[in-house]
């Protein structure tokens, strides 16, 4: 563990080691928010001008959302100190930890953007923590643990703006590791919820996002280094979390393999299932069984064929669009229902938002939810739409190499990099966005040498999915790992490449250039800082949240560069 006990500990300069040029862009302190500013949020990588949105959020979210969220996160701080306390006297509730981490991922970007449904959560959760207060023999008088929200939205609204991300402490440099850790806990949160719905549960990681949640809360001194070893302790967690999702996936429908996968289409009705939850998948597949409807997969959903038990069905069909932000373009061309499982949903346009159905956590104001996995109202929906009226299969892409594919193959791969077929290894992956300078992403994997592979996984191998780079030996020089969840595969991957090479993680010829947008890439980015793994680029942009002192603290020990050019950062890394 790092030495960082004062903010004194951090360097500090007029600008940043990673940009000497960049100004300091955390807004100043507010008791409250700021009276001009009718919201605040930052917790994305678009967020705007790289400060935060203060009057819309770019992702489409209105101010009175945001501030739900903020009131929903502080009333979280309250059941969770009311957990810890209540723990401690031998009182836990079942299916509590399950709660709390689907209230906070219902507050990570691009999930809900429905007020009428964060104002009962808001109040379920007081309720629930007042139940707990009366079982445990509590009492609380201020803080989160006493909060009492108001009857309706405004009334919420107006006390939300005391309890924003702008009020959490008054050194930035503590705020910016309270808010990291807060956005590391949503990704945390989300992966915890998909692996709870597999029946994949472990008390510890809840117990963490309780600790999480109350810090800062809780009436206990922390200076700078507790703070970093909650930031390394939330890595270790969301690695245990992963670890859970992934038996739950792998021990629910198979563990992944190689599949070749159509972009096109063939002839016939159609439903387009975006978002990352795999449960809600089969459950479509099995209800639309018979039924004439073909299945296609979009976004993080596109792994999904390569799982033994999904691929069974005959009307699970191909992939259709690209990543989240292009849904807009892609959305008006699909002739039938589209339904959103998680997060990545955008404002529906008018041309097609009565196909558009959500479910689980996700809410849009005016859609139609299904609740319980009724997808009957999508079945309905595709079969009044015209679908497919020729089959046009088109170009294939290659998914399904999770961690149990890939080391399958593992002597064959450490024999190519003994032989010197294999030079290097690039992680090129993570979350995809609208925001200019993602194209380095694509020119980074088109001009890797002939002699490397590309490990990639999330939406952001959606910039280059499609590029036919060859193979070496047999190996696919290009290798989809899956969804960002599957951040765990990969890591299986290079500790088992470490143990065969007699190595640490940081001596193998592996490189990670990793593109960022919302919280579940905060999540990861802890877990391998947790790990000790160094040299990670980062880009497009730099988060908003992170202090210069703090920054520069990760620059100092972890060694972590922003992306630059694809031809000098394939430079500086290969020599």
């Amino acid at each position: 563990m790092v030495s960082l006990t004062t903010a004194d500990n951090l360097p500090r300069s007029g600008g940043n080691q990673l940009n000497p040029e960049e100004p300091d862009r955390i807004p100043v302190y507010f008791e409250t928010k700021p009276k001009e500013y009718s919201m605040f949020c930052n917790q994305c990588e678009q967020t705007a001008k790289g400060t935060g949105c203060t009057a819309m959020g770019v992702c489409g979210k209105q101010p009175e959302v945001s501030d739900l969220q903020d009131a929903t996160v502080y009333a979280l701080r309250g059941l969770a100190i009311a957990a810890q306390d209540a723990a401690a006297k031998g009182v836990r509730e079942q299916g509590m930890g399950h709660y709390t981490a689907a209230r906070l991922f219902s507050t990570l970007t691009n999930v809900n953007f429905d007020p009428d449904r964060f104002v009962p959560w808001v109040h379920e959760i007081t309720a629930m923590r007042d139940d707990l207060v009366r079982k445990a023999g509590l009492s609380y008088t201020s803080g989160p643990a006493a909060f009492v929200p108001g009857a309706d939205a405004a009334a919420i609204v107006q006390q939300a703006a005391e309890h924003g991300t702008l009020t959490l402490a008054p050194d930035e440099d503590i705020r910016s590791c309270m808010q990291i850790l807060l956005y590391g806990m949503k990704g945390v949160a989300a992966y915890a919820d998909h692996a709870a719905i597999l029946g994949q549960e472990d008390n510890a990681v809840y117990d963490f996002l309780y600790k999480g949640l109350a810090a800062g809360f809780d009436g206990k001194a922390r200076d700078l280094n507790d703070w970093v070893g909650l930031l390394l302790e939330c890595g270790n967690v969301n690695l245990r979390t992963m670890e859970l999702l992934d038996a739950g996936n792998t021990g629910t429908y198979g563990h992944p393999v190689p599949t070749e996968v159509p972009l096109g289409h063939r002839k016939g009705k159609a439903i387009l299932v975006s978002g990352h939850d795999l449960r809600d998948l089969h459950e479509l597949l099995k209800q639309t069984e018979g039924t004439g409807i073909n299945i296609y997969t979009h976004g993080e959903m596109l792994p999904c064929h390569g799982y033994p038990e999904l691929k069974k069905f005959p009307h699970f069909y191909g992939h259709f669009g690209t990543a989240w932000q292009n849904q807009h373009k892609e959305f008006p061309q699909f002739p039938g229902a589209i339904l959103f499982t998680t997060n990545c949903i955008q404002k529906p346009q008018a041309s097609y938002q009565d196909n558009v159905f959500t479910t689980g956590l996700v809410g849009w104001p005016g859609l139609t939810h299904c609740e319980n996995r009724d997808f009957s109202a999508v079945i309905k929906r595709a079969q009044e739409l015209p679908g497919f009226t020729e089959d046009a299969p088109g170009k294939t892409v290659m998914t399904g190499f999770g961690h149990n594919a890939v080391l399958g193959v593992a002597g064959a791969v450490v024999d190519a990099v003994k032989s010197g077929a294999i030079r290097h290894f690039f992680l090129v992956g993570g979350c995809d966005g609208a925001k200019p300078g993602r194209n380095y992403y694509t020119e980074f994997v088109e001009k890797a040498p002939a002699d490397t592979v590309i490990l990639t996984l999330a939406c952001g191998k959606f910039r280059f999915f499609d590029k036919e780079l060859g193979t070496i030996g047999g190996i696919p020089r290009l290798l989809d790992v899956g969804q960002c969840n599957d951040a765990y595969s990969a890591i299986q991957i290079a500790v088992a490449l470490a143990k065969a090479f007699d190595c640490g993680v940081n001596d193998l010829p592996l490189s990670l250039v990793l593109s960022w947008y919302e919280q579940k890439a905060v999540a990861i980015l802890l877990t391998l800082l947790a790990l000790g793994i160094k040299d990670i680029r980062l880009g497009p942009s730099l988060p908003a949240f992170v202090s210069p002192n703090v920054l520069n603290f990760l620059v100092e020990n972890y060694n972590i560069k922003p992306i630059s050019t694809a031809e000098e950062d394939l430079k500086a890394i290969l020599g």
